[in-house]
């Protein structure tokens, strides 16, 4: 269905979000908002806001966010055309009589198809498996120890060595090239017509918890290459918002989700009974991925492969981890590489041991610390000793603090008193301070280009934040800055929003811009950005210093970007040069 923005604005402002939203949780008033437990994941603590004036929702727990429309959509599992039909007629407006938009329609017929293609080569794959086309497949499987209960549990299987045997099945089965384009099952090219993805492979379908299939992955039989590739991203599958096994896993009775690194593993841990275990898709565990765990546990063991490449990679995991609050243990493998080769080796009560000995994500990220430092050297023993410091300082709970740091006092034979006297010494030192880059390989840490662009990035968000809790801001800053010189995409669009929507009618209204985005990573972006609030109290000459401060840092970022791509216009990159040094000379008065 298609809607006017002007009627989809109406509905919205005549059903208020405080109301809306208390109908399904218990609200309680805090100062100008009102909180509760956040109603899409488990936590103890309330972290999830909602603004009467904003007339917006954020969950500073696990990310979500939004206006009345993205609260029903998420909650009831509503479209957006639902949405607006559900509250249009909770607050009286008669909507239009019209159909799905030609649009609409083609896009839903393509992700039904895709989920309908999906299915058929997951059945397809499973049915080969069995077959004499599946005979080394089998084999290879059956010697990884799974038995046929396993093997038709994760409905596993297997794509021919022909390498257009999937597409003639599914032309067969009535579908066209231009809908197969779309699947992420089939390649085109000018010389070969269609061609598979995966031919000659291994198969794990990867299911959502909805239970459908959304995609694959395939490791190939032999020596080619590459080993594992997983379906390309399609309008029904993001590698970064989905986990493999998840579907299985979030019915488990045992305590937390496990996260590893391969579908074996998960396979051979769910067979071993440990049927938490997950992998993430090919990449790097993902906010995405984390948030969406959230909501099953708050409780994560991370058993990553004991290479190099795993301990780096439990190292973000655990940066990501403490960003979303959850509790995050390290499983030593060592000396085996995976929990596949520990259960096959050892067994499942080895493994249970494990689980029981897994080492706190303060603790390991000490150990880590200490295993780069030569703790017989005097020079370097001191000097892990104050990366120790600067790590345990971090942790913003007092007895917490205090119990880690007598346990690394223990642990590493150090002086509990001037451990503790570093650590409060550095606490002083970085008092706000949140980064925990810190604990990274040297290798890892950001360059100073990173850290620069990041700096950018930063301001841009914070002045926007001061924009909308402050309106009075806009006519200061007329003829100062504008909505063009917010280089990120979505900061871009925001600040477009904002300053047409205060030149129209003198203030701004957060919660009708959420209705232009689309996806749920935007409306997270977006709420967290228009719900934040300054809890601080601030001199107006402080006040006048931050955003001079903040303005400088876009506008500046803005001209350098603008007399790089001035490509040789002397006259254009002049007047620039003339502009950022008047920005430099900027001085704001409030």
């Amino acid at each position: 269905m298609y809607y006017a923005d002007d009627l989809i604005e109406e509905v919205r402002s005549r059903n208020d979000i405080v109301d809306i939203i208390g109908s399904y949780v218990n609200l309680k008033k805090k100062g100008n908002s009102y909180s509760a437990c956040c109603p899409f994941h488990h936590e103890k603590t309330p972290s999830f806001h909602v603004s009467r004036e904003k007339q917006m929702y954020h969950c500073f727990g696990c990310g979500v966010g939004g206006n009345v429309y993205t609260f029903l959509m998420e909650h009831e599992n509503y479209s957006f055309p639902e949405a607006v039909e559900a509250l249009a007629e909770r607050a009286g407006v008669k909507l239009p009589e019209q159909s799905m938009t030609p649009e609409a329609k083609k896009q839903a017929d393509v992700r039904t198809k895709i989920k309908d293609m999906n299915k058929l080569a997951a059945a397809y794959f499973h049915y080969l498996l069995k077959s004499e086309h599946g005979t080394n497949a089998m084999k290879y499987l059956k010697n990884r120890g799974l038995t046929d209960e396993t093997i038709n549990k994760f409905g596993l299987g297997f794509s021919d060595v022909y390498s257009d045997d999937l597409y003639k099945y599914l032309r067969k089965k009535g579908y066209k090239d231009e809908e197969l384009k779309d699947s992420g099952l089939v390649k085109f090219d000018e010389k070969q017509g269609g061609t598979d993805r995966f031919w000659n492979r291994v198969m794990y379908p990867i299911i959502d918890t909805n239970n459908r299939v959304i995609g694959f992955g395939g490791r190939v039989m032999g020596d080619g290459k590459p080993k594992y590739i997983n379906t390309q991203d399609t309008p029904v599958f993001d590698k970064s918002r989905n986990l493999y096994g998840l579907n299985l896993a979030k019915k488990s009775k045992r305590h937390g989700i496990i996260f590893c690194e391969g579908y074996m593993d998960v396979i051979s841990m769910h067979q071993a009974g440990f049927d938490n275990a997950v992998a993430s898709l090919g990449t790097a565990l993902t906010v995405g991925q984390v948030n969406l765990v959230k909501r099953f546990t708050d409780h994560v063991y991370l058993a990553y492969d004991s290479d190099e490449a795993g301990t780096k990679a439990a190292l973000r995991a655990l940066e990501i981890m403490r960003e979303f609050e959850m509790s995050a243990r390290v499983i030593s493998l060592k000396p085996y590489k995976d929990p596949d080769e520990l259960i096959q080796t050892e067994g499942t009560d080895s493994f249970e041991k494990r689980i029981d000995e897994a080492l706190s994500g303060t603790m390991f990220e000490i150990r880590i610390l200490a295993n780069n430092y030569d703790q017989e050297d005097p020079q370097e023993r001191t000097q892990f000793q104050k990366e120790a410091a600067k790590h345990l300082c971090m942790i913003t709970d007092p007895l917490e603090r205090k119990n880690y740091t007598d346990s690394v006092a223990k642990e590493y034979d150090i002086d509990p008193e001037n451990l503790k006297e570093a650590v409060t010494r550095y606490g002083i030192a970085n008092a706000g301070r949140t980064d925990t880059s810190v604990f990274r390989e040297r290798s890892e840490r950001r360059s100073p280009e990173d850290e620069k662009e990041k700096k950018f990035l930063k301001a841009e968000r914070l002045l926007i934040t001061w924009l909308i809790n402050e309106n009075s801001l806009f006519e200061v800053l007329k003829g100062k800055i504008t909505a063009d010189d917010f280089f990120e995409p979505v900061y871009h669009s925001i600040a477009t929003e904002l300053f047409d929507q205060y030149s129209k009618d003198g203030k701004v209204t957060p919660a009708a811009i959420i209705s232009h985005y689309q996806s749920r990573e935007e409306h997270e972006k977006v709420s967290g950005i228009m719900q934040q609030n300054f809890e601080m109290e601030i001199s107006q000459g402080e006040k006048s210093k931050v955003i001079t401060d903040l303005v400088k840092r876009v506008k500046l970022r803005s001209i350098q970007h603008q007399i790089e791509n001035a490509k040789g216009d002397l006259t254009k990159t002049g007047k620039l040069i003339q502009e950022r040094i008047e920005t430099n000379r900027l001085q704001i008065n409030l």
